[in-house]
């Protein structure tokens, strides 16, 4: 993984807008920090999901039946996949998540309180079709479950090619759960993106920790702020660490500058309309079988069928 993530971030880094995967931000630390994220008052996502789920999972659970096989993308610590353990009383669950040490624990969590489902843990990039298992064909059709708007950090070609993959590693007659932010007002957005509580810009500059720690690199998070702007062409927000001074950084023994005010583009997050969602499913071997919203439809629950 180690090898891999220099690549990356010395590819990432030479670009003339540099920016790196949204994917490296999640190590251990930095799966605690979106933990605390989802907690803080501006970050509407989690909570107005978890009210659509109320709704949503039993209604899924009918569709789907006992004893299927669920494989979740990004798990991170388990807590919304509890609710849909609980409705679906699957035979498998697979959680798939990049952060080895917090899917383990999450994993082992799980098992205690879900002793009757085989919980078997797969550490891989989710984004990564490779890497993805490939289920056997079942009675009762096999569920991918991927909450959180997460499929808004993947640039649309990615987010079909994700889509696509987990299409072929689920099987025929199969099921996908997906949550996805929807577009709404831009104050409501960028504050989301950077509550008062400065959490979101923890969890940011914690990307620049990591480097140093694990790559050796000279990055001063002093040096560098969080930023979080909505950029409306590309209906997405944009999360940045900005240089606050003419600065060189060493990785590697090569060397990076950044000019004061220059940005590392670290994360986009994009939001999508209900016909987007439908476009991007049927782009990708998949067809819209039922939707759920919130009243100001702020937020949507997709469950799409194979095709």
């Amino acid at each position: 993984m180690t090898n891999i993530f220099l690549q990356e971030v010395l590819e990432g880094l030479a670009r003339p807008q540099k920016s790196l995967s949204p994917k490296w931000l999640y190590d251990d630390e930095g799966s605690h920090l979106f933990e605390d994220i989802t907690k803080v008052e501006e970050y509407y996502p989690t909570r107005t999901e978890a009210e659509i789920f109320k709704t949503a999972l039993p209604e899924t659970a009918e569709i789907i039946g006992a004893d299927s096989i669920v494989v979740e993308y990004g798990s991170g610590s388990g807590k919304k996949t509890v609710a849909l353990l609980n409705h679906l009383a699957p035979k498998t669950y697979h959680p798939v998540d990049i952060a080895e040490d917090f899917l383990k624990s999450a994993a082992q969590d799980l098992q205690t309180q879900f002793p009757d489902i085989h919980i078997d843990p797969i550490v891989a990039d989710f984004t990564d079709a490779a890497a993805l298992p490939s289920l056997e064909e079942t009675e009762v059709p096999n569920l991918g479950f991927f909450p959180g708007s997460t499929l808004g950090n993947l640039m649309p070609d990615e987010a079909t090619s994700f889509l696509t993959g987990t299409r072929h590693s689920l099987g025929e007659k199969s099921y996908f759960l997906l949550g996805v932010d929807l577009v709404k007002d831009i104050s409501i957005l960028e504050a989301a993106y950077d509550d008062a509580k400065g959490v979101t810009a923890a969890f940011n500059l914690n990307l620049l920790t990591r480097i140093n720690r694990e790559l050796g690199a000279d990055f001063n998070r002093q040096n560098f702020k969080h930023r979080a702007m909505f950029n409306s062409e590309a209906s997405r927000i944009e999360m940045h660490l900005v240089s606050q001074t003419d600065q060189t950084i060493h990785i590697s023994e090569q060397e990076f500058h950044f000019a004061e005010g220059e940005t590392l583009h670290t994360e986009s997050s994009y939001k999508y309309t209900i016909d987007g969602v439908k476009t991007l499913a049927n782009q990708s071997g998949w067809v819209l079988h039922q939707t759920w919203t919130d009243p100001k439809d702020w937020f949507g629950i997709f469950l799409l069928k194979s095709v």
